[in-house]
């Protein structure tokens, strides 16, 4: 079965901008899991302009589900808060400081030396690795020689291209997916995956491990709901 994580940056944005503590990301994770969720994914920045540090030790707390951290391990700060909050998956993604989302994967050939010693320092402390990936074949061949455990896909090429021409989409995404099961990795995806094009994917690679959703189940929890928002969602993975 393809898990379902439910990324919860935009309740923490919908705070931040107002102040106090309305939405309650905590909450919101309780109620993910309560709504049949499979994990939380968390991927603090710098700037802290959603999910704020403070979050994800008192999320480490409760949470009963799958903890999925995802951020830039470039950073001394973030490689700290996972070290000591320990959650059962780091997700590592090639962000600059400024960006506003995630747009590209690791160039795993150039930086295969820095990626082999980080992942290698967080299964030390016993933590699963997925490394942020396009859908190219030479990426995820670089990606096996790091030592990680999975890839996760970056699927915003897919998302757009899948509005003109499902099968052309998909088909970069399938053969990486089939290079990284060859090889041995476990396989997750995410970046703009939604109710529209979330089934198609999972019946093109039905060995899909996770899918982290946040933006898309978010904007579609304003009009029907977080619970049936949730339910959707697991219902495309079936």
């Amino acid at each position: 079965m393809t898990k379902l994580s439910v990324n919860i940056n935009k309740f923490a944005t919908l705070r931040n901008s107002r102040g106090g503590n309305n939405p309650d990301v905590v909450k919101a994770v309780v109620d993910a899991q309560r709504f049949g969720a499979d994990g939380v994914t968390v991927h603090p920045r710098p700037d802290e302009r959603h999910i704020r540090y403070n979050d994800v030790h008192e999320i480490k707390k409760i949470i009963t589900t799958e903890f999925n951290i995802e951020g830039n391990c470039t950073e001394e700060k973030f490689v700290a808060l996972v070290l000591e909050t320990k959650p059962d998956q780091v997700t590592l993604v090639p962000d600059a400081l400024d960006q506003i989302t995630s747009n590209h994967g690791w160039n795993t050939v150039e930086n295969k030396e820095y990626l082999t010693g980080i992942i290698k320092v967080f299964k030390n402390a016993g933590i699963r690795v997925s490394i942020f990936v396009d859908p190219l074949i030479e990426m995820v061949e670089g990606a096996a020689q790091t030592g990680t455990d999975r890839i996760e896909l970056y699927t915003e090429g897919y998302a757009k291209e899948f509005l003109f021409n499902k099968e052309q989409a998909i088909a970069p995404y399938v053969a990486a997916a089939k290079k990284a099961k060859e090889l041995g990795m476990g396989l997750n995806a995410g970046h703009d995956l939604d109710l529209q094009n979330l089934k198609y994917f999972k019946q093109n690679i039905p060995w899909l491990d996770e899918v982290s959703i946040g933006h898309a189940l978010v904007c579609d929890a304003l009009y029907l709901g977080y619970q049936n928002a949730v339910q959707m969602y697991k219902r495309q993975l079936m």
